[in-house]
């Protein structure tokens, strides 16, 4: 193949911060009709529209916002992750915000221990569940109290996220644990670099310090290790995790011209996800990655929503993490109105500010009921109260082209 067409196909490749939508944009380029065909028939298909009533005003609707979730799906993975349990947590969630004018992207982690405001929101056995304060990822599992109701654990959470945050979510892709193995082995295993020995007792992780080929057993364990690790914190897993998906798309890239290691992955991805109906399935996913086929790794940039320990407000809450304020409300409002926020990361100027904001007013705009996140610093988040300003957030960010194994 000549390096021109080799330049114009690595152009296509762009990371995000879900490792099975980055890879999926990377692998199908190129694939044949037929195949895509068999894709798209893997993947599952929601429409929670009806589930999620007044949303916030989509102010930039050229601009997408997409919500990763890792469901915590471990039945049958051994007694190192948890047996005979179902679906019924998200582990990881991310917001993917890709502007209107394609030239940069933002991948935001988002603390699974968030304490936030949770609404009213559609269970399995048909009622209402009553609004509560609790941990973000509570909201997942509060649509599949009654069975495994990945719609409606899906649009509880974007519920959640919506009201709390005020930033309109476009579409969905849900990844679960299965799928995440079948990718890897696929692959034929996928590289990891860490600084420090890992001794993980409870998976049987066990890894010297440097660069380690991780077989699809030692990369689950990798990505979902939290207490063992570390300080066994939520943060540094996320932490981890972002180190993990860069590496497992620098794995599909050196693929690119394996058809059968390509082929496996891709069914193996597809089978993993569940995407809302809206965003088009296969297709979509190639319509988007064929958008952004320009953007180099130096305009995506990936950070963790800033927080601080729930129990400095609350007394012996050890578990939980409440949102930085004023931080996280620019953060929000950089979302909303179409503006990198981590903009001192990407070399280029941008013209535009975050418009100061207070969260909430999106729903009112709607015809909603304005966030109340804030009512009690004691007892919910700090989300809603502070206005956005257009003062610059300090995040703690880096972009995809950046060392991940180097502080």
């Amino acid at each position: 193949m000549g390096s021109g067409r080799w330049q114009r196909r690595r152009r296509k490749i762009i990371i995000w911060g879900s490792a099975s939508l980055a890879v999926l944009l990377i692998a199908v380029v190129g694939t044949g009709y037929t195949l895509l065909r068999h894709f798209n028939g893997n993947i599952e298909q929601d429409d929670i529209k009806g589930l999620l009533g007044n949303q916030p005003v989509d102010l930039h609707p050229r601009a997408e916002n997409i919500l990763v979730l890792g469901s915590d799906t471990r039945f049958g993975q051994g007694s190192g992750y948890g047996t005979g349990l179902i679906t019924d947590q998200s582990d990881t969630l991310m917001i993917i915000h890709i502007p209107a004018g394609r030239q940069w992207a933002e991948v935001m982690s988002i603390p699974r221990d968030s304490w936030v405001n949770i609404p009213a929101c559609t269970m399995g056995d048909g009622q209402q569940s009553a609004p509560t304060q609790f941990k973000i990822n509570e909201a997942f599992a509060i649509g599949n109290l009654d069975g495994n109701h990945t719609a409606l654990g899906v649009a509880c959470t974007v519920k959640t996220i919506e009201q709390d945050t005020g930033i309109y979510i476009d579409h969905f892709v849900v990844v679960n644990f299965t799928g995440f193995k079948d990718m890897v082995a696929a692959l034929g295993g996928v590289e990891e670099c860490n600084p420090a020995p890992v001794d993980d007792p409870l998976s049987g992780l066990h890894l010297s310090a440097g660069y380690h080929m991780l077989t699809p057993s030692q990369a689950l364990a990798y990505v979902r290790a939290r207490y063992t690790l570390g300080d066994g914190s939520d943060l540094e897993r996320i932490g981890r995790q972002q180190a993990f998906m860069s590496s497992l798309i620098s794995r599909v890239k050196s693929e690119l011209f394996n058809p059968v290691a390509i082929y496996r992955f891709l069914d193996a991805a597809t089978r993993s996800l569940t995407i809302d109906s809206q965003l088009g399935g296969i297709t979509g996913l190639y319509d988007l990655g064929q958008s952004l086929r320009g953007l180099p790794p130096d305009k995506i940039a990936f950070f963790t929503l800033p927080t601080f320990p729930r129990g400095e407000v609350v007394p012996g809450d050890n578990a939980n993490v409440l949102w930085t304020q004023p931080e996280d409300n620019q953060v929000f409002a950089s979302f909303r109105d179409d503006v990198p926020a981590s903009s001192s990361l990407f070399a280029a100027p941008h013209t535009s500010a975050p418009a100061s904001l207070t969260v909430g007013a999106h729903e009112k705009a709607a015809g909603g009921s304005p966030s109340s996140a804030a009512t009690s610093a004691a007892s919910s988040t700090p989300a809603a109260s502070a206005s956005a300003t257009t003062s610059p957030v300090p995040l703690q960010a880096r972009t995809a082209n950046q060392n991940i194994c180097a502080g």
